[in-house]
């Protein structure tokens, strides 16, 4: 719907307020640390594990998992200035005790976090 004004200089007023699981949330940002957790409610009574903060992940290497400490995060796509704040999220390359992985999951909204080595 149009947020402006009408031609006739009229306003637009909109049908119905948001209800509440159609609000939007803050967004929640992962960074290197001690693990901890927020468990939120969603829609229809669901709990949902937000991870706040996170030491390891669960690197797949050869089709085989393994738990790794994560070390440091050296580069992010989205971008540069995440990496220097240790923010973990897809896609991004993190130094693990296992060598370089990248991180194949979105972490914020599924509790853990999943990486693939990389050579």
């Amino acid at each position: 719907m149009n947020k402006g004004k009408k031609i006739s200089g009229g306003k637009y007023h909109s049908n119905r307020k948001k209800r509440f699981h159609e609000k939007q949330r803050d967004e929640r940002k992962t960074s290197l640390g001690e693990r901890k957790t927020k468990l939120l409610r969603v829609r229809s009574g669901v709990k949902k594990t937000v991870l706040l903060k996170e030491n390891t992940a669960n690197i797949i290497k050869n089709g085989k998992a393994s738990r790794a400490e994560i070390q440091n995060v050296l580069e992010t796509p989205q971008n540069r200035f995440l990496a220097r704040q240790n923010r973990l999220m897809k896609g991004a390359i993190i130094q693990t005790s296992l060598g370089k992985a990248r991180i194949t999951n979105r972490p914020s909204q599924e509790g853990q976090i999943n990486a693939v080595l990389i050579e």
